[in-house]
């Protein structure tokens, strides 16, 4: 094609003017099978770049090849939603000089948008692409080798850097339609092996669980949700990335069926249980986000209403017309939940980082009604505390916590409590689920925390929330 703009990955970064100390950034749609981060920061490193400033979506287990780059100062600073495996680890201990910033999904969607967060050069990773730079994150082609479905989180990135670098496995003849990025905005087209292992974008986090205790906190959350009243014909609902907050959407068919309730649309994160309720005629839209698994992926390559939109539209908190806006019932896990009703998504009780911000809490604050689903305690760990370790989601937004030891509403949410109640559900106070933890396990041993800020969390609307401090062996 005469106007190709396919070129090798080091003609990319050349012709987009990288230089030290400036901000690239990356898409985690691939999840544990993302390779265009490592591909990436590893021909940059071999060109002699330093002082870069990696701003992903999020990070995983598969990135542990970073910590050597930062060790040589080619990465010095860190955006990111979440972290795991043992880059986490290792800057949990005090790796890096600067801390990682923490947003939201819906706060990190802002930030680019606003320009407190400026990207120089986007390297996006895209399952099918044409010589111009049109990018979806479907297959095109019989010789594709990966699939992500929604490019969410890539939008932002791709209408607001400098520079827009499309890496693709699928390169496919012009126009490469329906598209998810522009060729507007791309600068540069590179052909590569493979972006990514699509059987490992369901792994990790995001599972299907058949842990008795996961099933039964799935059936109480469902009870809530039915009786919560919001069940009504055309309700909104997201679910989070545990094995017990995905679980809630198959308890709550049946009912859905038994009363010709249907859904709206269903927001966030897509699975193969929202598609399987969507192709049922009980869902309405699927408003996607991220695929989180192959199903929602090829679903979104066939559906005309499964939609996927950018974080922006998702979940940001300074437009009004974002999803989040519009959102009825979320359900979502956590590590802990205090007493106030706070809640912690990212750091473990040994102070480890081990999760993510993601969009909890963009869909606590916005939605009408949240709830949280989580053990009491997992092994000797409590998960109902008297103070989290960090604060992801203020307790103002959170309503409900679900618990194999009952159901504690925020005293915010008084009717809430009273339909439950008039249900014959067992409604408990949060304090005394926090003080029957300690009676079952005694008094954890505090967390040995240094003196270096490791990680800072940004609220959605740009304000510090916590300091992550650095753990002492």
């Amino acid at each position: 094609m005469r106007n190709s703009k396919v070129v090798t990955l080091d003609e990319a970064i050349r012709r987009s003017g990288l230089k030290d100390g400036m901000t690239i950034s990356f898409h985690h749609h691939f999840r544990g099978g993302d390779k265009v981060v490592n591909m990436v920061v590893a021909r940059l490193a071999e060109m002699g770049f330093k002082n870069l400033h990696l701003a992903a979506s999020s990070l995983s287990d598969v990135h542990s090849p970073l910590i050597e780059y930062i060790r040589q100062g080619v990465i010095t600073k860190i955006s990111t939603s979440g972290l795991r495996g043992e880059l986490a680890n290792e800057i949990s201990h005090g790796l890096m000089k600067e801390p990682v910033v923490f947003r939201s999904h819906g706060g990190r969607g802002s930030a680019i948008a606003s320009g407190v967060l400026h990207i120089d050069v986007a390297f996006l990773g895209a399952s099918s692409c044409d010589e111009l730079g049109n990018a979806s994150g479907c297959p095109r082609s019989e010789n594709a080798k990966s699939i992500c479905g929604s490019l969410g989180y890539a939008l932002p990135d791709a209408m607001y850097a400098d520079h827009v670098v499309i890496l693709t496995d699928d390169l496919v003849a012009y126009p490469n339609v329906p598209k998810s990025i522009s060729a507007c905005n791309v600068e540069s087209v590179v052909v590569v092996d493979s972006v990514g292992d699509s059987s490992k974008i369901s792994s990790g986090a995001i599972r299907d669980s058949k842990n008795p205790r996961d099933i039964l906190l799935a059936k109480q959350a469902a009870k809530v949700v039915i009786n919560s009243g919001y069940f009504k014909d055309g309700f909104s609902i997201q679910t989070g990335t545990g094995g017990a907050s995905l679980a809630v959407v198959k308890y709550i068919r049946e009912s859905m069926l038994e009363k010709g309730i249907k859904a709206s649309f269903a927001l966030g994160g897509i699975t193969a249980h929202m598609v399987k309720l969507h192709e049922e005629g009980l869902i309405g839209r699927l408003v996607d986000v991220q695929s989180f698994d192959k199903v929602a992926a090829e679903s979104i390559a066939t559906d005309q209403t499964h939609q996927e939109v950018s974080s922006i539209e998702y979940a940001s908190a300074d437009h009004a017309g974002s999803a989040v806006h519009a959102l009825d019932m979320v359900i979502l896990s956590a590590l802990e939940v205090d007493v106030d009703f706070n809640v912690n998504v990212l750091v473990g009780s040994d102070g480890i980082i081990r999760g993510a911000v993601g969009g909890h809490p963009d869909t606590a604050e916005d939605s009408a009604l949240s709830i949280i689903v989580c053990p009491l305690l997992r092994g000797r760990i409590p998960c109902i505390v008297p103070k989290v370790t960090t604060l992801i989601t203020p307790g103002k937004g959170v309503d409900v916590v679900v618990t194999e030891y009952g159901i504690a509403v925020n005293p915010r949410r008084p009717e809430i409590a009273e339909r439950l109640s008039a249900a014959g559900l067992k409604l408990v106070d949060i304090k005394d689920l926090a003080a029957k933890a300690v009676a079952m396990i005694g008094e954890p041993d505090p967390i040995p925390f240094g003196d270096k800020v490791v990680g800072l969390v940004v609220d959605r609307h740009g304000e510090l929330l916590d300091e992550i401090h650095n753990v002492l062996d």
